[in-house]
């Protein structure tokens, strides 16, 4: 909680004395101890994404240096998307799978930020199986921390700050000066820029940021954000015994560059047919669905809620969920919020908010 000494058991953002001084609620996530929201809670700092712009302290996420001239044909091999597709000064959504089951062990973004270096973004808790998985790498999560800028107003705040930083382009990844390495990327479905910036300057690019106009937000509203643009979590929508095919993901694996971790599992699974597919449902009234809740399709269980909570921005309650896969748009359906109380649904496509 604010105001409480740091966890010892938890790693710490280097921005952790700027949040506690902001008064943020700080919880356990992925091994860190992160900010859930600050003074005037989610739903503000929701609002102030879609409307204007915020920043987020996402420092949690690892990054884990990738160098050598053979660093781009040992990422073609562990990672399901080609890297080739793409070019040095260019960012690329990707993922590592299960060699056995083509399961997702993490979803990343890799940063190509010269001719032989990669900066390899995976999930809180899974940088140490992304380490091993890509036969070694350099872990440089503790020599940083990454600044989110999102929103319609971020390029604008960003510009107050740094040009070069906010002139770079939707996924594309550059070196800038006085800042460090900036990435058109991010997870809101808004525009925006994430900041790699040295340790000892996070609190001054962060103060600068806030100075420009950009509100502080914490990981409660990164979470409603990406439902509502329909992106997945990983441990929700992504993990064990979920490929990226049931995901509706199979746009990031590239079947013709080559052999990949789990290519053999997922073609198998790609020959048969998927069992389940990941769809949105939008709920009726403010009641919002929740995560492990059955869904109903004509009143008997057939799925279940991966994330679910209330939007913001439509005024009702969304979510993603595993259905059968002959579950189309607009079928009628209900989220099972208690034992004999249900919530009528829609299955609807996503992104929920555009």
């Amino acid at each position: 909680m604010s105001g409480s000494a740091p966890d010892a058991d938890l790693k710490h953002s280097p921005l952790d004395a700027v949040h506690r001084a902001l008064g943020a609620k700080l919880v356990p996530f992925g091994g860190w101890e992160m900010p859930l929201a600050y003074g005037d809670g989610t739903i503000a700092e929701h609002r102030a994404c879609r409307e204007r712009a915020v920043v987020f302290d996402v420092s949690h996420l690892g990054t884990v240096r990738v160098a050598g001239p053979d660093a781009l044909d040992r990422l073609q091999r562990a990672l399901t998307n080609d890297l080739r597709k793409v070019a040095p000064g260019r960012a690329q959504y990707t993922h590592l799978l299960d060699e056995a089951d083509a399961s997702v062990l993490d979803d990343i973004i890799v940063w190509w930020v010269d001719d032989t270096r990669f900066d390899v973004m995976p999930n809180a808790s899974n940088t140490s199986r992304v380490l091993g998985a890509l036969g070694g790498g350099e872990d440089v999560t503790a020599t940083r921390a990454v600044l989110a800028v999102q929103g319609p107003k971020a390029r604008e705040v960003v510009a107050e700050v740094s040009a070069d930083a906010a002139a770079v382009k939707r996924f594309h990844v550059a070196p800038v000066e006085r800042i460090g390495v900036v990435a058109g990327t991010g997870y809101t479905g808004e525009d925006g820029v994430e900041l790699a910036v040295p340790a000892e300057r996070a609190a001054d690019v962060w103060h600068a940021l806030v100075d420009a106009g950009a509100v502080p937000a914490g990981l409660g509203a990164r979470d409603t954000l990406r439902l509502e643009a329909g992106l997945p979590l990983h441990g929700h929508e992504l993990g064990p015994g979920i490929t990226p095919l049931q995901a509706g993901l199979g746009w990031v694996v590239s079947w013709d560059k080559g052999p990949f971790r789990g290519r053999d599992a997922l073609a198998a699974e790609r020959e048969r047919g998927v069992a389940r597919r990941l769809r949105g449902i939008a709920t009726e009234g403010r009641r919002p669905p929740r995560a492990d809740q059955a869904v109903l399709v004509d009143g008997e269980r057939a799925g279940v809620v991966t994330s679910g909570n209330f939007s913001p921005m439509l005024g009702h309650g969304i979510a993603l969920a595993f259905v059968p896969p002959d579950v189309e748009e607009d079928a009628p359906v209900a989220v099972e919020v208690r034992p004999g109380e249900t919530l009528a649904g829609t299955v609807v496509p996503t992104p929920f908010w555009r």
